[in-house]
């Protein structure tokens, strides 16, 4: 059974991975087109063709959202995902050619790994091509294999992270999932209690909301971020797309502690693939738990990399 973001009929998710250089990035096609919206609520974001998702602008549909690694640097890889979907004809229809549409959103990935090595076109072209309609790869792969989540203490507190995905089918055959790569500052949270986050070297967690209260925050600016992309059958509008978008991030409020800060580029897209009608107000609302559980599985599947430690880690061993 596929309970991740492929489940909802025209997506397609492609990882490309570099493990030595523990950077890499993740895609999200739509080959057919998708109505697209977005949402960014953190204050250090790093984008592209996010304006032309928001209401009041030319282009109704999307073909590719690339979640990349390489802080800003790492943007050069939506490159390599127009050039597959234009090699297969896929794209905006212009008087001459077709020009595909791929939104793109980037982690800072380097404090781990090579530094300079970075997510680049060839990186971006290998994910489209190997994107597939079967169940998504969750962890250390793709966007998620540089990705640390706990930040806000510094590098040496935090916990790895990676990628998740999650998707809901409802009684009416409406489904919605979310796919989320976690680098975030803050703590990761599960039925209100932390799983992932900042640790001590007794292997207990230090609460980085309480540490705030106490002055103590040493995160860093553009360094931090969690990224989502929500995808449906259901027919949405371009306002529409961009409603589920704005209130799926109360699926990283649930998840996450603190969350949307100044540090963080916090962002949801949101893509309508199909035309079945429905309130806007029910795939909203489970568009946010899909993400909230997109989160909790990418801490979850992830693995210990250069030492610092995962999820699995502490549950087996402390």
């Amino acid at each position: 059974m596929n309970e991740t973001i492929t489940a909802v009929p025209g997506i397609k998710v492609g990882h490309y991975t570099d493990f030595k250089a523990l950077t890499g990035c993740t895609v999200v096609l739509s080959e057919k087109g998708a109505i697209g919206g977005v949402d960014v609520r953190g204050s250090a974001p790093g984008t592209r063709e996010t304006d032309l998702l928001r209401p009041g602008n030319l282009v109704q549909q999307i073909h590719g959202v690339l979640l990349t690694g390489g802080s800003a640097f790492g943007l050069a890889a939506a490159d390599g995902v127009m050039k597959y979907l234009e090699e297969n004809k896929i794209g905006f229809q212009t008087t001459t050619i077709k020009v595909p549409i791929v939104s793109a959103a980037v982690i800072y990935d380097l404090d781990i790994g090579n530094t300079f090595i970075r997510p680049n076109s060839e990186f971006g072209y290998l994910a489209a091509k190997y994107a597939t309609e079967e169940p998504v790869e969750q962890g250390c792969i793709g966007v998620g294999i540089g990705a640390l989540v706990g930040k806000a203490l510094g590098k040496e507190y935090a916990m790895k992270s990676g990628v998740g995905s999650y998707s809901l089918e409802l009684n009416s055959g409406l489904i919605v999932g979310a796919l989320t790569v976690v680098n975030a500052t803050g703590d990761v949270y599960e039925n209100g209690n932390i799983i992932a986050g900042a640790i001590n070297k007794n292997y207990t967690f230090m609460n980085i909301y309480e540490s705030m209260k106490k002055l103590v925050f040493r995160a860093h600016p553009g360094e931090n971020t969690t990224l989502s992309v929500v995808a449906t059958n259901a027919k949405l509008t371009k306002e529409q797309a961009n409603k589920v978008a704005q209130v799926a991030h109360d699926g990283m409020a649930r998840a996450i502690k603190p969350v949307h800060s100044m540090y963080d580029g916090d962002t949801v897209f949101c893509l309508s693939t199909d035309n079945i009608e429905t309130d806007t107000t029910i795939i909203a609302e489970v568009a946010a738990d899909v993400v909230e559980k997109s989160i909790i599985n990418a801490i979850k599947n992830s693995k210990k990399i250069e030492n610092i430690l995962s999820y699995r880690d502490l549950k087996e061993n402390f």
